[in-house]
């Protein structure tokens, strides 16, 4: 029996490495939804959307994810990321629907010393890290059978904004760069993470809403991050190490940002990939390499 996946946020970085990843999935039917064919943010209508359809899962890839901004627009950053996903765990409930929320690092204070494992205390330091916690949080209150939360960091791909986009932009139009040393973590290829998510479906077997982590094998900083950047794209562009300090923005950053992947790895029997391996894979689909 063909089983139905809903996966929301199409448009963004996961979203779509789910989308390009989908055709060789053929047990499953797919539908995409972005915001305009489905907005979390009303919460009124987004009942309503699932009275006329059927889905066995939902992999919740949408989010508010403007970290800074989102210190000055709380509102919205907490319908994104907390209320409607209250609303959609209790449609994942009601109807019997596997629900996979995608998470962050931020939900921790980054001041460890070790990789955090899922059982470690939550602290977060801005608001998006804040409403994200309590998206988590809610999802475990109501409960959905077979469902599970993926924590993940430094997410970046060949589609939308992010960081390696940004390093590359900055790096052909300037002679040298200042980038933050003194945060560490590990770099995430979400067709990595979109892979992890398609291969764990089948065997979502839980009655507890389980958290795993999940990010590319290593530990780097973001200037070590930019650098591999510029060399393996060859991108002629001096980086220059700074302080946190040095480039101040709204909302806090994690300086310590490793996640322990133990738990995913064990259960779903994954083998990670090394983050420069994935970040060469990407640069070469982008045609950098």
């Amino acid at each position: 029996m063909i089983k139905s996946i809903l996966v929301t946020g199409a448009n963004g970085q996961l979203g779509s490495e789910i989308q390009a990843l989908s055709k060789a999935y053929s047990q499953y039917e797919f539908t995409f939804t972005n915001k305009d064919t489905l907005d979390l943010s009303n919460l009124c209508k987004l009942e309503d959307f699932f009275d006329s359809k059927s889905f066995d899962i939902i992999i919740n890839c949408a989010a508010y994810t403007a970290v800074d901004k989102a210190e000055e627009d709380q509102d919205k950053a907490k319908i994104l990321n907390h209320k409607s996903v209250n609303l959609l765990s209790k449609i994942a409930k009601n109807r019997d629907i596997s629900l996979i929320h995608i998470s962050t690092d931020y939900v921790f204070d980054g001041t460890s010393h070790i990789p955090y494992t899922e059982d470690m205390k939550t602290c977060p330091q801005s608001v998006y890290g804040q409403t994200k916690l309590d998206g988590e949080n809610a999802i475990i209150e109501v409960n959905p059978k077979n469902s599970m939360i993926i924590r993940t960091s430094w997410v970046y791909s060949s589609y939308g904004n992010n960081f390696v986009k940004t390093m590359l932009r900055l790096g052909k139009e300037r002679d040298s760069l200042g980038v933050i040393f003194d945060q560490v973590g590990t770099p995430t290829y979400a067709r990595d993470l979109a892979q992890v998510i398609l291969d764990a479906v089948p065997k979502l077997k839980n009655d507890s809403v389980e958290i795993y982590h999940y990010s590319n094998e290593g530990v780097c900083s973001w200037y070590d991050f930019s650098k591999a950047i510029f060399e393996l794209s060859h991108v002629n562009c001096e980086v220059n190490a700074i302080e946190t300090f040095q480039y101040p923005t709204p909302a806090k950053r994690p300086s310590y940002s490793i996640l322990n992947k133990s738990k995913i790895k064990k259960e779903f029997e994954i083998s990670v990939p090394y983050w420069k391996d994935s970040l060469k894979d990407c640069l070469k689909i982008m045609g950098e390499i």
